[in-house]
């Protein structure tokens, strides 16, 4: 085995791990409210984490194999290069072109086990990634447990509304914010609100909306970014009395269920991260 060599089973037990803290958020999911974003946020990191390490692994593994197989043909060779048996074979008529050949081939095998030694560091960084990934999201699993009664205190407050029809599908409370914060900081680009799919969390339950502060994409402008903080500000401010949950700006989460801002993963672009727009859940 090559010097720095991660076992195949040097990271046991990730998925089962993963399995065990998805129960237990969506278990805190019924009981704290709903849409844990933050804790949302942190269980998708370190399912990307745990799938990069994966594959790296995969890659790891088929290197080894072709390595173990070219030590067992250069040992069934007399420890002769197989390119060099493919040219000592070949019909003199055909030399040049399985001199190429061999070149070819030789050249190729060279790579792939060059390609071992980086995919040995790649796949224990990416195992030790993977593991800090999984500690942080155990620690914020921690902290919102350890909070439990206070923020079983705080949902009480608000009792859950039904979406209404005729009202863009958004509970009154949501449609409270909306209008408040559209008198205070309005008008916006767009104001978007109900929306199903995969990744709709509060959007599909009418108690979320986004304050658009550009559209197509594009980043805010310093004025449209300044709105954006000051509507972060003011949700913040009022959430107490407006029921809101939580607030989403510029790839950082403040949650009333735990207080503070905090970073979030990177999703890739400007509106994925909430670079382009202010996120506000409602109870």
């Amino acid at each position: 085995m090559l010097s720095g060599t991660v076992p195949a089973d040097a990271a046991p037990g990730d998925s089962d791990r993963m399995d065990k803290l998805n129960k237990q958020i969506a278990q805190l999911d019924k009981e704290y409210g709903g849409d844990l974003a933050q804790l949302k946020d942190a269980q998708w990191s370190a399912k990307q984490a745990i799938r990069k390490a994966d594959e790296l692994r995969g890659q790891l593994d088929a290197s080894r194999t072709f390595v173990a197989r070219l030590a067992a043909n250069q040992y069934m060779t007399g420890g002769q290069d197989p390119g060099i048996t493919v040219v000592a074979a070949g019909d003199p008529a055909e030399l040049l072109n399985t001199m190429s050949l061999a070149s070819h081939v030789a050249q190729n095998q060279s790579a792939r086990v060059q390609q071992i030694a980086k995919l040995v560091a790649d796949q224990e960084k990416a195992r030790q990634q993977a593991q800090a990934k999984i500690a942080s999201l155990q620690k914020s699993l921690a902290d919102l447990k350890s909070r439990k009664a206070q923020i079983q205190k705080l949902v009480k407050k608000y009792k859950p509304e039904s979406p209404s029809v005729g009202m863009g599908n958004v509970t009154p409370r949501m449609l409270k914010v909306k209008q408040v914060i559209d008198t205070e900081f309005g008008p916006f680009p767009t104001i978007g609100c109900y929306r199903g799919g995969a990744d709709a969390q509060d959007h599909a339950t009418g108690t979320a909306c986004d304050f658009m502060e550009s559209s197509g994409g594009v980043m805010p402008t310093a004025d449209r970014v300044a709105n954006g903080y000051s509507v972060a500000k003011y949700a913040i401010a009022h959430a107490s009395e407006l029921g809101i949950k939580y607030i989403i700006w510029r790839q950082q989460i403040y949650d009333m269920r735990n207080p503070g801002w905090r970073g979030m993963s990177d999703r890739g672009g400007i509106t994925a991260n909430h670079f382009d727009h202010v996120h506000i859940s409602v109870f």
